[in-house]
């Protein structure tokens, strides 16, 4: 009986991994074919896409296509600027909506309900609704630089940064988490006499890594992957980010190996992230050992 039991145990397990292998294929597939692709010309790569042959590295393999992206456009420049507009946007996203998220749910005062809806209220206002009128104002807003006090924050990092550090979603995420915290663990910490900062320092956000992994891949990604607003606010390259310099690829003779080269280049800082955040994320878990 206990053979049987253990057999029965052992095929579930072989089954559960098939299917989640399976899975892991569907999702790898596209990355394959984006890699291998970037590595072949373009006759042969479309070619390829009648077989299976699209996916192995077949046929007449060259870095070829990387050499001719960097030829065509400035794709370190390009790659160099979406790292630190994003980097920083998630940095300053993360204490903002922190703080915001502690705020309404730890500090008791009057009006925090009607605030709260009127930033949830902004899930439901679609970008494109605003971004004329965020042009208009971004246009005009001083800034003191390096050439001193300037009118205008066009072509500059800030304007694809500060509007987007704080959101609706990410206040969300963090209101959320922190309601389910035990409140035990902050009136113990004000009763041995603790500020609400050191409060926030040193008991809420210890706890928080879970949310701040979510949150940090979810503003990752949507910074990372900005268009339309670089292309409204950034007309000279040295700003330009990776999904605007796309539209290099796309001008004169389109050259398919080229873009599969770029893209593949753009992706490496979203999979080092990725990976970076998924081993926080288990590590913070293991960690904290407290539960809603």
């Amino acid at each position: 009986m206990a053979q049987i039991t253990a057999d029965n145990h052992r095929l579930r397990l072989v089954v559960r991994y098939t299917v989640l292998a399976l899975i892991a294929l569907i999702f790898v597939f596209p990355l394959v074919f984006m890699i291998m692709s970037s590595f072949k010309p373009d006759q042969q790569l479309l070619q390829d896409t009648k077989s299976f042959a699209a996916f192995l590295p077949v046929g007449d393999i060259s870095l070829d296509n990387y050499f001719d992206a960097f030829r065509r456009a400035p794709v370190g420049l390009f790659v160099l600027n979406s790292v630190i507009v994003t980097g920083v946007t998630v940095a300053l996203s993360l204490l903002v909506c922190s703080l915001a998220g502690f705020a309404f749910v730890f500090i008791d005062w009057r009006g925090r309900e009607l605030v709260l809806t009127a930033i949830l209220a902004t899930l439901i206002v679609p970008f494109e609704t605003i971004a004329i009128p965020l042009l208009l104002i971004a246009s005009k807003l001083p800034w003191i630089g390096p050439e001193g006090l300037t009118l205008g924050w066009l072509n500059s990092y800030q304007v694809q940064i500060i509007p987007f550090v704080a959101d609706g979603l990410t206040i969300f995420l963090f209101v959320q988490y922190f309601k389910d915290l035990p409140g035990e663990l902050i009136e113990a910490a004000r009763v041995e006499g603790a500020s609400w900062g050191q409060v926030y320092r040193r008991v809420v956000m210890p706890l928080a890594g879970p949310v701040l992994a979510t949150a940090a891949i979810l503003k990752f990604l949507a910074m990372y992957n900005q268009y339309l607003w670089p292309l409204m606010v950034v007309q000279e390259e040295t700003y330009r980010p990776v999904m605007v310099g796309l539209q290099y690829f796309f001008q004169l003779n389109r050259a398919w190996g080229e873009i599969m080269a770029y893209l593949s280049l753009i992706t490496v800082p979203v999979l080092a992230f990725y990976l970076f955040l998924q081993r926080a994320f288990i590590a913070s878990i293991a960690s904290t050992g407290v539960k809603g």
